[in-house]
């Protein structure tokens, strides 16, 4: 098996895809997701050239969230993910860590990495679903120091080597271990703010992702990136990233229209796009690809040429 290069690398942007990638008839009709065609999906993304496919944390379903089908549990899905591929990255977007216990969290990053060596990215977030918080016993208005204390359990639980720090102790103490150990470090990356600073998301983790916004927005955004890592984490790359939403129309001169999150555009159109972020100092896109009329063969086929062209 060829070792994966990693994900974020400076000078340079990689492309990502977010599952499960929804078809029309399924999306209007409410009915549950075909996984097994995604499987097939999945490796035809990875056979494109794509470097990352994306995974969401959505434990509950509720009439305040817009999207109705349902997601698979994270680690379930990253499994089947990861004996399906060979090359691509797996990346949570975003595992809930205020309403997962951080060892449990620990457990299933570690067994991800065994079964994809050097291809898994542990993606966190605090959720912005309150009727969550509220099903789980949890408080949300204490969710930003929630993420913080579970963040230092969890990097622990992490780090080489591993140490287990549990929420009581026993006298005297017990030495747990967590195993198995990955050949090497977890990475842990931040995926929203999560009610942190910029200055602490750059100390602790590998890199920042945060929604798309419009160019002129997100230059500023990204200036104020840059400026914290120069603050925390001197000397050491961070990695900036960005979740974009993505309506490719089958005409590929079609002009770039800007919709809520991302674009409604030809293919010639986005990468351009893409080539100017690049440009900006962004190192990966995941893109959005809502249901559509389109088959979606077709269009991450469509998309594998971007790959190539922004190495």
């Amino acid at each position: 098996m060829n070792a994966a290069a990693p994900l974020f690398q400076a000078d340079r942007l990689t492309l990502g895809l977010a599952l499960p990638w929804v078809d029309a008839a399924e999306h209007a009709g409410r009915r549950e997701v075909d996984f097994p065609r995604q499987l097939d999906l999945a490796a035809q993304a990875e056979a494109a050239g794509f470097a990352a496919l994306w995974v969401r944390d959505v434990p509950l379903n509720h009439p305040g969230y817009p999207e109705a089908i349902g997601h698979l549990d994270p680690w379930t899905w990253l499994g089947a993910l990861a004996t399906r591929t060979r090359r691509i990255h797996l990346v949570t977007g975003a595992i809930v860590l205020t309403l997962r216990h951080p060892l449990h969290v620990a457990k299933g990053a570690v067994s991800v990495a065994a079964l994809a060596p050097g291809r898994f990215v542990l993606g966190l977030g605090s959720g912005d679903r309150p009727p969550e918080y509220l099903a789980f016993g949890r408080n949300s208005a204490t969710r930003r120091e929630d993420f913080r204390a579970r963040w230092e359990q969890l990097s622990a639980a992490l780090d080489t080597p591993p140490r287990v720090v549990p929420d009581l102790h026993d006298d005297p103490p017990v030495a747990f271990s967590l195993r198995p150990r990955p050949a090497t470090p977890v990475p842990m990356l931040a995926v929203g703010s999560a009610g942190q600073s910029l200055d602490w998301i750059a100390r602790h983790a590998v890199g920042w992702t945060t929604y798309h916004r419009p160019p002129e927005v997100q230059r500023g955004r990204h200036a104020m990136w840059r400026q914290a890592v120069e603050r925390a984490a001197p000397g050491q790359f961070r990695a900036f990233g960005v979740a974009m939403r993505v309506e490719l129309l089958d005409r590929p001169d079609a002009p770039a229209e800007a919709i809520e999150l991302g674009y409604r555009t030809g293919v010639r159109a986005l990468a351009g796009i893409l080539a100017r972020m690049r440009e900006a100092g962004t190192h990966h896109v995941s893109l959005n690809l809502p249901a559509g009329a389109r088959p979606l063969p077709d269009i991450i086929d469509e998309l594998a040429p971007l790959n190539a062209g922004l190495a």
